[in-house]
């Protein structure tokens, strides 16, 4: 057994993070399961638990030369470097990090070009897939990372290898791993068919008891104080918990998971409604790792509970706005009205025994205080403006939103709205590198580059004689994101609570279409004295939907401080994310009411974001009772703004707007 001291944070000196820990150790023992997902508000100690694994992993014995780390005992046959016939060698368990703005290339590994045309040799460069075979690969972020990246790499989980088909390369290799992704809520959700995919799913929060944050200050400030004593004095619990999962590792394959205990995981699985078969698998896979981190040869219903918290909170989403999450009392229920795993020799063990209560009542106030938690700060939102009084009026079922499509191609972020040039796609011509700049190369136009210049440079031979300066990279037509910024009139002017529920239907709608399609949003609200960002550009339109359906409406209409403050989020999200082209969608009856000269003052701030070229659509929520002012359509000749009368906003309609005048827009 190899020393585990290092000056790294040590994995037994984490406080309050039982389940956190507990997950990684269990997808260490058995890579099977398919990874963990950290979901967890900044600053809760995900990153270093995640590094710190690494230390008490046991060695990898590995052949010597070997770009795939294969095992001297049991080659891979699939191994492009083999036939193995290298010396064996010894190294430690490797974490491979991967950044979010990785390139599909960067995964999984691409064509040499330089020996391709010089040699004429199909040469394959490898991956990060390749160099985490046999060690653990870590995603930050992972939210972030374009889906089509995210299923790259659980689809190397879930089969243990990769394959390369691209660009003349037809590559299987070994890619056995344990993935770990860490991720904050507040920035996007993972899609739910993404979310299924990951094994193990932990939500992290910092301790809100004073004794454990106390706790956490002290270790860490004390190891930061002198990191080589702190870990020193680690050694020995660093040294238990490696040998402990070599142990577990060992033990794995002579763990029996009964037909009862089976049986009481499907039953489990069905009674919380999960789709798919995935649950029950992953669920099954986790128990048996448990038992075997447990010391016991026989899965038993502790096992299933612990892989039941594990696996199944987040395969609960009914509909893409739910959060994720798991009521530990549901939890206690479905385990006893199931079949538990039964001795012949044994009385079945008792429910109500020592230590199945507790998981219950605890969890039971746990889910008790979180929706305390979500309903103060749900009303909290709206009572950031004293000057919003007023009822909250709730959408109806939201309907289909319309693609907002844009009809030229820009330089955007990737997403999947308007056609744009990005790094992934189907290439559609190509251009010079810049520097050492990476992606993948365009053979042809590499061919065409260097094909004038090989008789000065003396070729006498086959293949072609490549400089630096002739490699074309490949220019690639995808789908943009765009930041659709909603500016919403909640003052006492917007009419009925029919008219209200309208609006608000309409914009979850297409918020529906912004979650699906990779939008960021934003949401201004102006009512009373003042505008108020009721949520800063984010990804998380989950987020945008909770603290729309709270907006309350009441009070006069600032809307010159509505139009301002509605640039300034432009303003700033251009600096932050410059490829990123906003749409703003004005929601108002036009009538300002707030201030002297309050009207005029609204106009001159339209005219000011229209001569910068703000694409925007007006939704106009006047009554039709009465007379009739005319306001917002003033107020959308002065945006050079899409007009459009909330009465005609019939299912789809907005979205249709929208569509146009971003097309239009883009075509100008």
């Amino acid at each position: 057994m190899r020393s585990v001291r290092s000056t790294s944070f040590p994995f037994t000196a984490i406080v309050g993070m039982d389940d956190l820990q507990l997950a990684l150790i269990l997808a260490a023992i058995s890579p099977a399961i398919g990874g963990v997902l950290i979901r967890g508000e900044k600053g809760t100690a995900k990153s270093t638990a995640v590094r710190a694994l690494t230390e008490v992993l046991p060695p990898v014995d590995v052949v010597a030369g070997c770009r795939f780390s294969c095992d001297p005992d049991h080659p891979d046959p699939a191994c492009p470097d083999g036939p193995h016939t290298g010396e064996r060698s010894v190294r430690a368990a490797r974490l491979v990090e991967l950044p979010v703005g990785a390139t599909e290339d960067r995964v999984l590994g691409s064509l040499h070009l330089e020996k391709a045309l010089a040699e004429g040799v199909t040469a394959y460069e490898p991956g990060v897939l390749a160099a985490a075979h046999r060690g653990l690969l870590y995603v930050d972020e992972v939210n972030l990372l374009h889906d089509h990246l995210v299923d790259v790499l659980l689809d190397a989980a879930a089969m243990g290898r990769a394959t390369v088909e691209r660009d003349g390369v037809s590559v299987t290799h070994p890619a056995r791993f344990v993935l770990v992704g860490t991720m904050n809520p507040e920035e996007g959700e993972l899609r739910p068919q993404l979310l299924d995919r990951f094994g193990l799913t932990v939500d992290v929060v910092a301790s809100r008891d004073p004794a454990v944050r106390v706790e956490v200050m002290r270790a860490r400030l004390t190891y930061e104080a002198d990191p080589e004593t702190f870990a020193a004095r680690h050694d020995g619990p660093q040294r238990e918990l490696a040998e402990r999962i070599v142990k577990a590792r060992d033990l794995l394959p002579e763990v029996i998971l009964t037909d009862s205990a089976l049986r009481q995981i499907a039953e489990i699985c069905a009674s919380f409604d999960v789709d798919g078969m995935r649950a029950d698998l992953v669920t099954a896979r986790t128990a048996v790792a448990h038992a075997a981190w447990s010391g016991r040869t026989v899965v038993e219903v502790d096992d299933v509970r612990a892989a039941a918290k594990l696996a199944l909170p987040h395969r609960r989403r009914r509909n893409p706005f739910d959060a994720p999450g798991l009521d530990d009392q549901q939890l206690e229920e479905a385990i006893n009205n199931s079949t538990p795993p039964e001795d012949p020799d044994d009385d079945p063990p008792t429910p109500d025994g020592p230590g199945t209560g507790g998981p219950g009542t605890e969890g039971s106030g746990e889910g008790q205080d979180s929706a305390d938690q979500a309903d103060s700060t749900a009303s909290a939102t709206p009572g950031k403006s004293a000057e919003q009084p007023g009822e909250v009026v709730g959408s109806s079922e939201p309907y289909k939103a319309r693609l907002l499509s844009v009809q030229s191609a820009g330089t955007g972020v990737a997403g999947r709205r308007g056609r744009a040039i990005t790094e992934v796609g189907r290439v559609v011509g190509d251009r010079a590198r810049v520097g050492r700049e990476a992606g993948r190369p365009h053979v042809l136009g590499t061919v065409r580059a260097a094909a004038p210049h090989q008789k000065v440079r003396g070729r006498s031979g086959p293949g072609l004689m490549i400089r630096a300066a002739d490699v074309r990279l490949a220019v690639r037509e995808g789908r943009e994101g765009n930041l659709v910024l909603f500016c919403v009139d909640a003052s006492g002017s917007m009419g009925t609570k029919k008219r209200m529920a309208e609006v608000k239907t309409a914009i979850v709608s297409l918020l529906l279409d912004a979650y699906q399609r990779r939008d960021t949003v934003g949401l201004v609200t102006f009512a009373g004295a003042a505008a108020t960002v009721a949520l800063p550009p984010t990804g998380s339109v989950e987020t945008a939907v909770r603290r729309l359906e709270s907006l309350p409406t009441g009070g006069r209409t600032p809307l010159a401080e509505g139009l301002v403050q509605a640039a300034e989020v432009l303003r700033i999200a251009a600096i932050r994310d410059p490829r990123r082209r906003p749409l703003l969608v004005l929601i108002t009856d036009g009538r300002a009411t707030h201030g002297d000269n309050a009207f005029a003052r609204a106009r001159q701030s339209a005219g000011w974001l229209a001569d910068r070229g703000v694409a925007t659509v007006v939704v106009d929520c006047e009554p039709h009772r009465g007379v009739r002012l005319g306001l917002a359509a003033e107020l959308a000749s002065d945006l050079r703004a899409e007009y459009l009368d909330l009465g005609d906003v019939a299912a789809g309609n907005l979205v249709r707007a929208v569509a146009e005048r971003v097309a239009v827009r883009k075509v100008a």
